[in-house]
Formats: structure tokens, sequence, C-alpha cells
């Protein structure tokens, strides 16, 4: 494996929100060779790309999402909301010239509706998110793309929602999958990354049946999920180690040596 992919591979695993300052480590690694960063343009437009990526148009305070499913080519993407297409640059993840542009599709109409219906969706049950629905495979299917991102990095946490379904108004299906990215870093490393695959059908073609639809699958995976880690708080997690030592306190670990190991942290009888 070269350099570039050694490189190209720790962007594209980039957590949520920390894209920046895995560059700048990046950079600071390979401050002896800066055509290395320069060669990463693939890496970044993989992971705008594949983590939805967001961006404000110039203009418009209303985020949209940067994906392989509204790509026009050569740099240049379009929201099927504001009818406009834009240019974006992968490293600096700006948006810039941005022109009218209508999605001719035979769905057009449906296109409008289920825009109006996810959007709403989106707004009740995520903060700070972002929708896309786009005419794809040759006009044939519907994309619809929800990412979510809530960033705390003074508490050491960031953390992604990615939903991804494919409509097919021929037979009024969904397949798709949803996707959870969690990373916490405080005095450690944890990460929690999920993919749920999605397969389920529509009772009508009517775009509120269809977003009907997508509420109740990801209502059923946030259920799921809460339940997962209920059972491991309680259950692995209490395995390996009890909570907090016997003083009810957590343990400073600079004065670790002023401890009484068997009686303040054990519990036992010390010697």
């Amino acid at each position: 494996m070269s350099k570039t992919d050694i490189v190209s591979s720790f962007v594209e695993a980039a957590p949520p929100g920390e894209l920046s300052n895995v560059i700048a480590d990046i950079k600071a690694l390979t401050i002896d060779e800066p055509s290395l960063t320069d060669s990463l343009a693939p890496a970044f437009k993989k992971y705008n790309e594949e983590q939805f990526s967001t961006v404000k148009l110039p203009g418009s305070s209303q985020p949209v999402i940067v994906s392989e499913f509204n790509s026009l080519g050569d740099g240049r993407y379009f929201d099927s909301a504001s009818q406009s297409s834009f240019v974006f640059d992968h490293a600096t993840q700006k948006a810039s010239d941005v022109q009218s542009h209508v999605a001719e599709s035979q769905h057009s109409d449906l296109v409008k509706s289920l825009i109006k219906s996810f959007e709403k969706h989106a707004e009740e049950h995520y903060p700070a998110s972002a929708i896309g629905v786009y005419p794809i495979e040759n006009d044939s299917a519907i994309a619809l793309v929800l990412v979510a991102n809530k960033y705390s990095p003074n508490n050491f946490w960031n953390g992604r929602w990615r939903s991804l379904y494919v409509y097919d108004p021929s037979s009024n299906s969904l397949t798709g999958s949803i996707k959870v990215d969690v990373h916490y870093y405080e005095d450690g490393n944890v990460r929690l990354l999920t993919t749920k695959p999605i397969k389920a059908s529509s009772s009508s073609a009517t775009a509120s049946d269809v977003i009907r639809q997508v509420a109740t699958v990801e209502k059923k995976y946030q259920e799921d999920l809460n339940r997962a880690f209920t059972q491991l708080n309680e259950g692995a997690f209490k395995g390996l180690r009890r909570q907090l030592p016997v003083t009810r306190q957590k343990v400073e670990w600079e004065k670790i040596s002023g401890y009484r190991l068997g009686q303040d942290i054990g519990g036992g009888r010390s010697r």
C-alpha cells in the first residue's frame, strides 16, 4: 500500500465533524512531503459523497447535500428543492457558481411532494438535518437522502445519522440503509459504527405514504438502538468492572498513589 493510499484511508475514515482535525494531523505528519496532501482530492470527494456532506449555497440559509445521487460530474451537483446547481470544492467544502437547474423527470410532481413530506419528517425528528430527493437510474427510481449531524467537541463527542432510500414507483418498494456514526474521545477513543439494511414497501404511491414508511423504519431502528445500549450498559459493561469505586467517586488517576488499594478501590480489607 502506497503512502497516498494510507493517508487517503485516514481521510475516508474521519469521524463526523472532524475532517479538518484529521487534515491538520496529516499535514503535521507529512510536513516534509507537502505534495502528499495535494494528492488527496479523490479521498476528499469520496468522503464528502459517502458522508452526505452539507453546504450552504451563497445567499441561502438552508443546507444542501453532496452525494453521488445528485452529482452532475466535474465537481458540480444539483439540488431539487432549490432547483439549482453548484460547484463544490471537496477540499474546502465550499460551494460556488450557483446556477438554475431543473432536473427533468417523469416523476417531477412526485419528487416535489416527497421533498415537502421528507422535509417535515426531518424537522420533526432530527435537529441540524438536511434532505435530498433525486431522480436516479435513468429516471426509473428516486433516491431519498437524509443526514443529521450533532457535534459537541467541548464534550468530546460528535455524531452523524445517515439514511438512504431508493424508491421504485413501479413497485412501491423501498430499499436502502441507515447508518449511525458516533465518536467519543475524552481520555480515550470510542467509536460506534452501525449499518441497518432497509427493505420495505409503501401502501400506495403517494408521497405521504412513502415518508410514513420511512418514519416507521427509522423509529423502529432508534428503539432497537436504545434497547441495545441499555442491555450493554446493564450487562456487558457491568461485567467488566464496577461503575464507581466503593467511595462512589471517580478515580483521580493522577493521585492514584494516595489511594488505599484494598479499601478505597477494591472494597476489600487492606493489610
